[in-house]
């Protein structure tokens, strides 16, 4: 029986109008320029409302060629149900306004099998915005290319379980058919994130922030988990995907708002992921913007950042 995850943020943090949707995503890809590559084998990518995010977005999603994709795993923080697993969609269909994706079924029975994993209700994923804003661009992208995703909500991970989602999941990084689409924002800046850090030989509080960021996003394209544990724990860089990057790196306990902690061990677990996978991948950064520019400490902005995971031949 079909049981339906309506586009629940269509019509507040994206247009619910299917043509003007369609427009918005075909056109932003087109501004972004990039070759298709069959050796794009994920992205990193934003979760903002489209006003905010979705051109940066599109610097990642137009990267893929969905030509011998057939299912792609979509891994997102949890912003507002707390777990320390990783939880399972209960549905069998995201809708989006530009076309359905069904959910990979199978998959997620042998990911039930592992016994490691929770199951969300529909409310609690409707409630959810880190997996859905990734929807359309791969409704879009995949356009006429049957496709079938597996959505993975990744909780506030211990370090152990990080490796153990990472080492789980990294059988399904050495298919080429598999894709991984891993949503994160980075730095969340000022008093009503309760992160204010600045370096003033960087001038603006935005070059900082900047700085900051791209700091963070050359480790890692370096794969190096121990750099970035460092850098996490020196700069408290509130990365908001850092709890599923880590599924696809490696590990680390940190201090953090709890959705912002979320999000660091994102950022781990891709690294654990691709640590335990056999074929090789690189992760490169191809776009980097900020919600606005901070220029005193009344002002706050949310940086967006997207990268093309490709294997490294």
């Amino acid at each position: 029986m079909e049981k339906i995850r309506r586009a629940s943020h269509a019509g507040s943090w994206y247009t619910d109008n299917p043509n003007k949707l369609s427009e918005e995503l075909d056109g932003w890809i087109r501004a972004a320029g990039l070759p298709k590559s069959s050796d794009v084998r994920g992205v990193i990518a934003p979760h903002a409302g489209y006003s905010y995010s979705g051109r940066a977005a599109a610097y990642a999603f137009g990267n893929i060629d969905p030509t011998n994709i057939t299912r792609v795993f979509l891994l997102g923080p949890s912003h507002h149900y707390y777990t320390p697993k990783c939880a399972l969609s209960t549905a069998t269909v995201y809708k989006t306004p530009i076309g359905d994706l069904p959910i990979d079924l199978e998959v997620i029975e042998e990911l039930k099998a592992t016994g490691k994993f929770e199951l969300m209700n529909l409310r609690i994923d409707e409630a959810e915005h880190s997996m859905e804003m990734h929807l359309p661009y791969l409704s879009k992208v995949f356009e006429g290319h049957p496709v079938k995703i597996i959505p993975i909500l990744v909780g506030a991970l211990s370090a152990e379980n990080e490796a153990m989602y990472g080492k789980l999941l990294a059988k399904y990084v050495d298919d080429p058919h598999n894709f991984f689409s891993v949503s994160s924002d980075f730095c969340h800046w000022g008093s009503r994130f309760n992160y204010m850090y600045y370096d003033k030989k960087y001038g603006a509080i935005h070059k900082s922030i900047e700085a900051l960021d791209k700091m963070g996003m050359d480790i890692i394209e370096t794969g190096d988990a121990d750099a970035f544990k460092q850098y996490l724990s020196e700069y408290d860089n509130t990365i908001c995907g850092r709890h599923p990057i880590s599924v696809f790196l490696h590990n680390g306990t940190f201090e953090f708002p709890d959705f912002l902690l979320m999000v660091v061990r994102l950022c781990w677990s891709i690294f654990q992921m691709l640590s335990n996978s056999s074929t090789k991948i690189k992760i490169k950064f191809l776009r980097y913007e900020q919600s606005s520019q901070c220029k005193s400490t009344r002002d706050s902005s949310v940086s967006y950042a997207s990268a093309a995971a490709k294997v490294d031949a």
